[in-house]
């Protein structure tokens, strides 16, 4: 008799544990456990392809649960399908998972690889609503055919040709010690907020008609000249004889940031025949740093065109510095250099010869000693928004340059501009040869030259 009123007993209590599993809470406070928060389906596809991924979705709770709502983000729209509990739907409605139990769900993604008009990478998300509760899981495919780097560390040198755009996810980071060389013609493109770190070198050699090109992966129009896309280049302290020629690096929050000068006194960077512009804050920024620029066109950013701060050595020549943009209201020059930066300070060097530095604040450049560290200022034949006579005795001050197209980004100077024939003579310059010699479009410079970065 004992023996049959434990077993009796026993089988309650394994009723009432299965009732318990069964019974469906309610509780806002319920949340669903994913194997993945994000889904990555890493197939490049050069034809039409598919891929299928599984999702376990755990339930952690004793009582069972009851999601409301699967769905997808995307819809009808979404480059990606589900299929729950064996059906294909891209949306389903009362899912029940038992006490402590889960489910499968399985992700399809279908690309063409050749179709231009999709993105190069494309994303959407798995949308559980559970008694109110909102959860999702991160969905993420490579979208055109491309060379896709996702927060990978280059490790020995490195040539990315044209042909195949890369598509950088997350970031891509130049170690210390190792050169990646960009050949002329080859477009980079950043997801999100996805940056290039530099503890190396970086050598990019663009060319007058095939220019490297640094950007948003948002290639549709309206993200044309859309700032802050990605977060932009970033030379760290351990980075060295980084070379930048032919360039076009837009749309990015800072497009160059420059730690620091070289350990061994070689060039930190040197920019030349390069545009950057539609920056959220600066098309440049060093922090005690060394920079050599020649025949550049720096437009359209938040605050500064170059910021340069803790000292530091700039020689600057024939460029443009257009403080105008179309977004933001501007409260800072468009070219302003300090010995100091935070705690900080190092001797400044500042050359500034044939540039223009015009725009829309009655200030466009702002050289500030705010210690006793050493400061020699060059500045000579400079077009300068200023009303100030600091360099009143070389310079034009407040004389309007006369660009072509403020608003349409064309700043070639019209006929009888006050900028030509104004630039000093250039050609025993050690960079004469290599560099300012022609301008930005490779046309041959002539003496007087005209001032900034286009001599025709």
């Amino acid at each position: 008799m004992r023996l049959i009123l434990s077993f009796l007993a026993v089988c309650i209590l394994a009723s009432s544990a299965c009732r318990k599993s069964d019974e469906i809470t309610t509780s806002k406070d319920v949340k669903l456990s994913f194997s993945a928060d994000t889904i990555l389906f890493d197939t490049v596809f050069t034809a039409v392809g598919s891929v299928n991924r599984r999702i376990k979705i755990f339930n952690d709770n004793q009582k069972a649960v009851n999601i409301n709502n699967i769905r997808l983000g995307g819809g009808k729209n979404s480059f990606f399908s589900l299929i729950i509990n064996g059906i294909s739907a891209n949306e389903k409605s009362n899912v029940q998972i038992g006490g402590k139990d889960s489910i499968s769900i399985y992700v399809k993604t279908t690309i063409n690889p050749n179709n231009l008009n999709q993105p190069f990478i494309v994303e959407d998300s798995v949308l559980f609503n559970t008694n109110g509760n909102d959860q999702s899981i991160t969905l993420i495919a490579y979208g055109q055919n491309a060379v896709f780097v996702n927060g990978e560390t280059i490790k020995s040198n490195t040539t990315w040709e044209a042909g195949l755009p890369h598509i950088i996810y997350k970031s891509v980071t130049v170690a210390e010690g190792v050169t990646l060389n960009i050949s002329s013609g080859t477009k980079v493109y950043f997801h999100g907020s996805s940056v290039m770190n530099v503890r190396g070198s970086l050598r990019v050699n663009g060319s007058e008609f095939n220019q490297a090109i640094f950007s948003s992966d948002r290639t549709e129009g309206f993200y044309e000249n859309e700032a802050g896309q990605w977060l932009g280049i970033r030379l760290f302290a351990s980075s060295f004889n980084n070379k930048i020629e032919y360039a076009m690096i837009k749309n990015a929050v800072i497009g160059i940031t420059a730690d620091s000068v070289t350990s061994d006194g070689s060039t930190k960077l040197l920019l030349a025949n390069s545009t950057i512009k539609n920056m959220t804050i600066a098309a440049f920024v060093g922090y005690g740093t060394d920079l050599i620029g020649f025949n550049n066109l720096l437009y359209n950013s938040g605050q500064f065109l170059v910021f340069g701060v803790g000292g530091g050595h700039y020689n600057l020549k024939q460029n443009t510095f257009a403080g105008y943009n179309n977004e933001f209201a501007r409260r800072s020059p468009a070219v302003y250099f300090s010995d100091l930066s935070n705690s900080s300070s190092s001797d400044l060097s500042v050359d500034l010869i044939n540039n223009i530095i015009w725009g829309v604040l009655p200030e466009e450049l702002q050289i500030e000693r705010k210690t006793t560290a050493l400061l020699t200022v060059n500045v000579n034949n400079n077009i300068i928004k200023t009303s100030l006579q600091t360099y009143s005795n070389l310079n034009f001050l407040g004389t309007d340059p006369k660009f072509v197209d403020v608003i349409g980004g064309n700043f070639r100077l019209q006929s009888g501009s006050p900028a030509i024939n104004k630039g000093i003579d250039l050609s025993l310059d050690p960079f004469y040869g290599s560099y300012l010699k022609s301008d930005l479009n490779n046309s041959a410079r002539l003496f007087p030259s005209k001032l900034g970065c286009y001599e025709h």
